[in-house]
């Protein structure tokens, strides 16, 4: 094969790539000037995790599945009594949970593994820090992250009851009802009514 073959004609790449600069320059832009006009982020953006420090019952489960061990947690075990047992029970208390956000990679396994939705993703973008040191942030600054985690979308009113309210209606509905909900077809929720427009 020759080289002609190869490189085409002079100047086409220049002309192409100049071609591509006049076309942008003729559209407008669509920059936003950060951070004088704040961004339209999506609903359910992942910005930062967020704690609720009462849902949190130290299992360790965030901790040990965290690929990064960028999650701390210091614990200690308090006595309650119980009226009536014959023993008072231990219960853990958090002492100390903080994620540092240098080494972490936003994967979001530790709120997946999470069983009592302690932890929750936010929208909060800005935290940034002069020092990387200061990137550890302790369980009072993730709680306050709390107030910026939007509520859960709506249920989807023609997809299938939850397991909760199907346990909760054949309990309702007594102990027969049980086997004959067994052997039943399994029944589709109404359509809403539409709205004239």
């Amino acid at each position: 094969m020759s080289d002609d073959g190869e490189r085409g004609t002079p100047g086409k790449g220049l002309v192409q790539g100049l071609a591509v600069t006049f076309k942008t320059m003729t559209k407008r832009s669509t920059t936003q000037q950060y951070p004088d006009v704040e961004p339209e982020l999506p609903p359910r953006s992942r910005g930062v995790i967020a704690l609720t420090e009462e849902n949190c019952t130290v299992c360790m489960l965030c901790a040990r599945e965290c690929p990064d061990w960028c999650i701390y947690i210091d614990s200690h075990k308090e006595e309650v009594v119980v009226p009536g047992a014959a023993r008072a029970r231990q219960r853990n208390v958090l002492d100390r949970f903080d994620i540092d956000f240098s080494l972490c990679m936003y994967c979001g396994i530790c709120i997946e593994v999470c069983p009592f939705d302690a932890l929750h993703w936010t929208p909060e973008f800005e935290y940034a820090e002069t020092d990387v040191l200061n990137l550890l942030h302790d369980k009072d600054r993730l709680g306050e992250w709390m107030r910026t985690v939007p509520p859960p979308p709506a249920h989807d009113v023609l997809g299938e009851p939850s397991k909760e309210e199907a346990t909760a209606a054949r309990k309702a509905a007594g102990p027969g009802a049980a086997t004959a909900a067994k052997t039943a077809p399994p029944v589709r929720r109404p359509a809403p009514p539409e709205t004239e427009r």
